[in-house]
């Protein structure tokens, strides 16, 4: 069996699931809400990505600061991690909202965060014209959460732990990584230090940064590459 196939096979049997084992509303708002960007959203971001509808819940409803009801387009549900995913179209989030569906929006978000909740968002446009850029970004939040990937297309399961964790630090800095950040975020010495780096130059992941002189080396600074081993 091919992967479209295989794709089509699976998410007929994801929506039958859920349909089976909700009534009323919320029955009614899977079938009436989930729409094209979510189907785009499942065929050319999750699926790839993961090969499997495992935990995730489609049309998700939860209540607001208000106790209104509000349904997320999906919620990603393992253990004690929740993460709600939107797909956000431009007319109805930016060009068709007011100032008070504006507000109510973000005080949403931050409600179901405050309620233990990851909120992320893509926008539509991302979904159905760049759907590797979401699939790395998708796949940067679930690892952090430790949601297993089935399958990427990266090389990512084989970069070490201890490199992604170098990566990720890199990235909240703002400027180029220095051996005396591994010694202060990792209790990392300066010879492992050192090495770890020139390693991870080696694989492209960083360049060396270099003093006014040229001599000796001030810094890491990450390059493009960096990204795909997230």
């Amino acid at each position: 069996m091919n992967n479209k196939k295989q794709y089509e096979k699976a998410y007929a049997l994801f929506l039958e699931s859920h349909l089976a084992c909700r009534n009323g509303e919320r029955r009614d708002r899977l079938k009436r809400g989930h729409l094209h960007a979510e189907k785009t959203f499942c065929e050319h971001v999750w699926w790839p990505l993961q090969e499997s509808f495992d935990h995730l819940h489609p049309e998700y409803e939860v209540l607001d600061w208000r106790s209104q009801r509000y349904f997320c387009d999906f919620v990603w549900i393992k253990s004690d991690t929740k993460i709600a995913i939107e797909i956000k179209g431009y007319g109805a989030h930016v060009q068709d909202m007011d100032r008070r569906k504006f507000c109510n929006e973000l005080n949403r978000e931050t409600f179901l965060t405050a309620m233990g909740f990851q909120v992320i968002s893509f926008a539509y446009d991302d979904v159905s014209q760049r759907p590797e850029l979401c699939q790395t970004l998708l796949r940067m939040v679930l690892a952090r959460f430790g949601g297993e990937m089935q399958h990427s297309s990266s090389d990512s399961s084989n970069t070490h732990i201890g490199e992604i964790s170098v990566i990720r630090l890199a990235y909240t800095l703002g400027r180029p990584l220095r051996t005396i950040d591994l010694k202060r975020q990792f209790d990392l010495g300066y010879r492992a230090s050192i090495k770890l780096m020139q390693l991870m130059c080696e694989k492209g992941v960083f360049e060396e940064v270099r003093g006014k002189t040229g001599k000796y080396v001030s810094g890491y600074r990450l390059k493009s590459e960096a990204l795909k081993k997230l």
